[in-house]
């Protein structure tokens, strides 16, 4: 007689519609469901067969919905505008954003405004349907944030300040920022759904010791290293002045990039700063709705539909809350896909399916985690997002999910969140955090942030309370 195989113990059933996977071939699944084991992808089949075999585990039923991997924000800073979200001028001249606003409400951040913004931004990122969130490099508690993105449930890598100015808050010698970068990475650990990364503030405000050192650091460890470069012509004009090169050209005369380095922006890049992303294999982290919000000339001078043609692992960010405001990946894809198309003159240069790949298995690879996350794939985390596609931006059913995903819908039509296994958001709410709760003790934060910094938001139209 011939032993049957044992059936494999399985925790949860995710049983949907359509099953959009972003695996190699781009398979989409009808009428089939998803059985998760250890916080792992176990078996992707036909609903009803996974139903008679593990029909007595927990099973999240969405008869109506499509489900996609969790979204990858590969560049979101979450604190310090959090709390003074949507204050800062959209018509404020360029450099008075940071110099006037940023910088002053970051020096006087506490602790507990780091985790407390960590912990709405995780919120928001959950029920747009953003499992993973890369830190982009200003954050002071460190710890902080990442208790706070541990208690959401959120995937993160988490980062620190890091630059080597004078007179500037949280700097220090370079061998001080590094000292401080290894240490984060000691006390987080390389495991786990909060990781720590290294992050430089970047720009034209870090010497050639910090990159250097930085870069090698990163390659000693093991772990990615961002920095912020040329959203704007600063960064060229600057480098240029300082060094007669452009900023790419002369980092890669220095020896620091390489497939570990994710590039936060690159906006305004030359032909020849372009060759040295694709030849030294770098990630970008592409913000479009930053770029648009502070009129930084992306649809002039921004290539990423370029680069991602060439091979360039392109992910999208959003930034921060007053840049890209939203916390909502399938916003920066509609956006990435417009203005390729637009810039181009040629909509046939860059559409859905490519915008829709940024969002998922294209920012997992920048951040080096496409083994892990980013497609529906057996062995990879259980990282699944459910739209309701009984809402009305999905109704009727179009011929092409992609478009539907990228053109149609955004984070309001996300009814479930599954982050390692585990249900996060239930029905469009965040059940690991009680924004109810958290709210108004962010309103009072807010203020009293304000209060520190010294700064006021202005109000364009008249306001009369009743």
């Amino acid at each position: 007689m011939t032993d049957l195989a044992p059936t494999p113990r399985v925790d949860r059933l995710v049983l949907g519609g359509e099953i959009v996977t972003m695996d190699p071939e781009r398979t989409v699944h009808r009428s089939a469901g998803i059985a998760v084991a250890g916080g792992a992808i176990v078996e992707i089949a036909a609903s009803a067969d996974l139903r008679r075999r593990y029909g007595d585990v927990a099973t999240l039923d969405v008869p109506h919905g499509v489900i996609i991997p969790g979204l990858v924000d590969t560049h979101q800073h979450l604190t310090g505008d959090r709390l003074i979200r949507s204050s800062i001028p959209d018509d404020a001249p360029p450099g008075s954003a940071i110099f006037d606003w940023v910088l002053p409400v970051h020096a006087v951040h506490t602790a507990d405004d780091d985790g407390l913004s960590a912990t709405l931004a995780g919120i928001e990122a959950l029920t747009n349907g953003v499992t993973t969130v890369a830190e982009a490099g200003t954050v002071a508690h460190p710890f902080a944030v990442a208790d706070a993105l541990r208690g959401v449930g959120i995937r993160g890598l988490v980062g620190r300040w890091g630059w080597d100015l004078d007179d500037a808050p949280f700097a220090a010698p370079a061998d001080v920022v590094l000292d401080r970068q290894r240490e984060l990475v000691a006390g987080l650990g390389d495991h786990g759904r909060v990781r720590p990364w290294l992050t430089l503030v970047g720009h034209d405000l870090m010497t050639d010791d910090l990159l250097v050192g930085a870069s090698a650091l990163a390659r000693e460890l093991g772990v990615r290293l961002s920095f912020h470069i040329s959203p704007t012509t600063s960064d060229p004009d600057q480098y240029l002045a300082r060094t007669g090169r452009r900023p790419l050209v002369h980092f890669d005369g220095l020896g620091v990039l390489g497939d570990h380095v994710v590039l936060a922006h690159a906006v305004h890049l030359d032909d020849t700063e372009a060759d040295v992303v694709v030849d030294r294999d770098v990630a970008v982290a592409y913000c479009p709705a930053a770029y648009l919000r502070l009129g930084q000339g992306v649809s002039r001078f921004g290539r990423h539909a370029e680069l991602h043609r060439r091979g360039v692992r392109v992910g999208l960010g959003c930034d921060t809350e007053n840049a890209g405001d939203a916390i909502d990946v399938l916003l920066a894809a509609r956006l990435a896909a417009g203005l390729a198309k637009d810039a181009a003159l040629d909509p046939t240069a860059f559409g859905a399916h490519e915008a829709l790949e940024m969002a998922t298995i294209g920012g997992a690879a920048a951040l080096g985690m496409a083994d892990e996350i980013g497609s529906i794939e057996v062995g990879k985390r259980a990282d699944l997002v459910v739209h309701d596609a009984r809402t009305p931006s999905w109704t009727p059913r179009g011929a092409d999910v992609a478009l539907e995903l990228v053109w149609a819908a955004d984070g309001r039509s996300v009814q479930h969140v599954v982050v390692d296994g585990e249900i996060v958001v239930r029905d469009g709410v965040c059940v690991t955090a009680d924004l109810d709760d958290i709210g108004p003790a962010a309103t009072a934060a807010g203020a009293a942030l304000r209060a520190r910094a010294g700064i006021d938001a202005p109000h364009r139209w008249p306001r009369h309370d009743h």
